[in-house]
């Protein structure tokens, strides 16, 4: 079915992966230490989940907590390096310290991708002007998603921007597929799925026993079955 909603599962490992996909995501956020939201994994990693699952995955570009882009040189070298052994589609988002786009880190990145897709992660929820940045990154070669929970506190308070920002599709910088996640439930979908929005993105909520438990593969099949019902 052509209205297929998007599924995206953050995986840590092979088996985070493996079980995603038996629960039906679409796509793999890879990444590494959640205890600081998130970084760059090994190239090793990225390496065996692409051998263990045929989904696409995308590859977190991130060197430490939080929205700085710190060392572009190291984010550069690992970036080449993923690409070197396969990866072609990464997640990234860095702000300056006034809370705009750091488009100096954002486009030395993107030049390295050469083209590969990527998302802007929830670095817009944190941003002094939500719509000054996606027309500032209008224009990046690669850019097709925004993972966004409509705020910095999550989808319950989010609602109203996501659903605005789902009706301004067609409008220069809104065209990449708003991703929704951060605080995401499943009783939030009747209204989003309502509104057309079609790509969700969960971590915590597939994982009951918590960030230091797997994913589990029942927990990514009921959000499935609700998209799907």
């Amino acid at each position: 079915m052509s209205n297929r909603a998007v599924l995206e599962v953050i995986a840590l490992d092979v088996e985070d992966a493996v079980a995603a996909r038996a629960g039906g995501a679409d796509r793999l956020e890879l990444v590494t230490d959640m205890a600081a939201d998130g970084l760059t994994p090994s190239r090793e990693t990225f390496a065996a989940v692409r051998e263990a699952v045929g989904i696409p995955v995308r590859v977190m570009l991130r060197e430490s907590d939080g929205f700085a882009a710190g060392d572009i040189d190291a984010l550069v070298r690992r970036a080449r390096e993923l690409r070197a052994a396969g990866a072609d589609e990464f997640v990234l988002g860095f702000l300056d310290e006034e809370g705009h786009p750091d488009l100096v880190a954002v486009e030395r990145l993107v030049a390295a991708l050469d083209g590969c897709r990527w998302t802007f992660h929830r670095a817009i929820d944190r941003a002094v002007d939500r719509a000054a940045l996606r027309k500032q990154l209008a224009d990046l070669p690669g850019l097709d998603t925004y993972l966004t929970a409509g705020s910095a506190s999550g989808v319950d308070d989010g609602i109203p921007t996501l659903l605005d920002e789902a009706s301004r599709g067609r409008e220069p910088g809104y065209e990449p597929q708003l991703l929704v996640g951060g605080g995401l439930r499943l009783d939030h979908l009747p209204r989003l799925r309502e509104a057309g929005l079609d790509a969700f993105h969960i971590g915590g909520a597939a994982r009951p026993q918590g960030w230091n438990g797997p994913v589990d593969e029942a927990a990514v099949r009921a959000w499935r079955e609700a998209l799907d019902g």
